[in-house]
Order: C-alpha cells, then sequence, then structure tokens
C-alpha cells in the first residue's frame, strides 16, 4: 500500500520543504502551495486524521485553526522531522491510509500530495473504510494531483518529458495518479457527495461529505 516509496521519502525527509519552492520541474505542482494547505485545513473540524503529513506543514495549520490532529506516517524520518516541528501538540504515528489506530473517533480524514501513493483498486477500499469510521456530515478532504481524464493524464506525461523534467515525468508513469470520474464513483458508490476544486494545473481538493 504505498510503502514501495517509502525509501524516496527517507532519502528526501532533510530537504523536503526547501525542495517544495527550489525544484524547476515541481514549480507548477507545488504552485500555491502555502494556500492548498489553507484549503484543506480551512474544510476540516473536529477530530482530524492526516495521512501523510510529512514534515507536518498541514498539522501546523490544523493546529493553529484550534483542531485535534494525529498523523497517519509511514516514513521514520519523516515522522522523526514532524516531531520537531510540531513539538508534541500532536500525535504522528506509523500507517498508512489503509492500515492505521486512532483513539477518538475521526470528523475529517484530510491528506495533501499523497493519495496518489495506492492504486485505484486501494483508493476504493481505502475510501470504503472512512466512510464506515464516518458518521453523517464527516468528510475526506484530500489535495492531490488528479485529471479531468486518462487523456489529460497523458498529454501531462508527455508534456513533462518534452520539457525535459524527466524527473516528473518519471514520478508521474511511476505513482498512481487517478481521474476525478473515477474517484467521483468511489466517493458516491459510498455515501459521500463529491466535489472536485482545481487549485494549479495538477492539484485539486477532493471534498466528500458523508450523507449515508
Amino acid at each position: 500500500m504505498g510503502k514501495e516509496f517509502i525509501e524516496i521519502f527517507e532519502k528526501w525527509a532533510d530537504t523536503y520543504d526547501s525542495s517544495l519552492t527550489k525544484d524547476i520541474e515541481y514549480k507548477e505542482v507545488f504552485r500555491g502551495y502555502d494556500q492548498i494547505l489553507d484549503s484543506v485545513a480551512n474544510k476540516a473540524f473536529g477530530e482530524v486524521v492526516e495521512f501523510g503529513p510529512g514534515t507536518g506543514n498541514l498539522t501546523v495549520k490544523l493546529l493553529e485553526l484550534g483542531l485535534s490532529v494525529t498523523g497517519i506516517e509511514p516514513s521514520p524520518a519523516m515522522r522523526k522531522l514532524a516531531d520537531e516541528k510540531l513539538k508534541g501538540k500532536a500525535v504522528v504515528k506509523d500507517g498508512d491510509f489503509l492500515s492505521f489506530t486512532v483513539e477518538k473517533k475521526p470528523d475529517v480524514f484530510v491528506s495533501t500530495y499523497a493519495f496518489h501513493h495506492l492504486t485505484d483498486k486501494e483508493k476504493a477500499e481505502a475510501i470504503t473504510l472512512y466512510s464506515n469510521l464516518l458518521s453523517s456530515s464527516g468528510k475526506i478532504v484530500f489535495a492531490d494531483t488528479m485529471f479531468r481524464s486518462e487523456e489529460e493524464y497523458e498529454k501531462a506525461k508527455a508534456a513533462a518529458s518534452q520539457s525535459g523534467f524527466h524527473n516528473l515525468a518519471a514520478d508521474l508513469a511511476r505513482e498512481y495518479y487517478s481521474t476525478i470520474p473515477k474517484l467521483k464513483g468511489m466517493l458516491e458508490e459510498n455515501g459521500f457527495t463529491a466535489t472536485f476544486t482545481r487549485l494549479n494545473e495538477f492539484v485539486w481538493i477532493m471534498e466528500g461529505i458523508k450523507v449515508q
């Protein structure tokens, strides 16, 4: 479940925050990064479970809003950096999108730049799991790279290669980026309304509100 990517994050952890603004290949992927985090945080309430908090950037914003946050992070290096940044104000546990423990019933599941580590089959399993854990009006709020169609996805991969952005092209080919119609179907099949809001060329916010 996405754990094949842990080694990448173990190596990336120490330079992750600085790379968000300095890596030209990923400039558009992370354009408006701070505003993307704000957009996710402002949709959250109550008891929040955050998947893939990394170094804790979104977690800080959630805490500033007075929310209770449990982070679920599979990378030991990232957990260490998050603990240093958060200074005990939030718990960051080992786990992933499909395997985690929480002490309190969650109101909202949030994530940024991480859901693409799951295959579509795993994404569907995860959304079913969250539906079973949430009460009516509970939410899933994930910001991630996604595409309106398979054709758009293929064009993005080709454009990255043609621009000489070989790391980005490899990333787009290696990981499991989904299309909005597929994700919308997964949410609706599990009793959620589904809203998608574009934030830059790559990143959308997927907001599912449980209604059943």
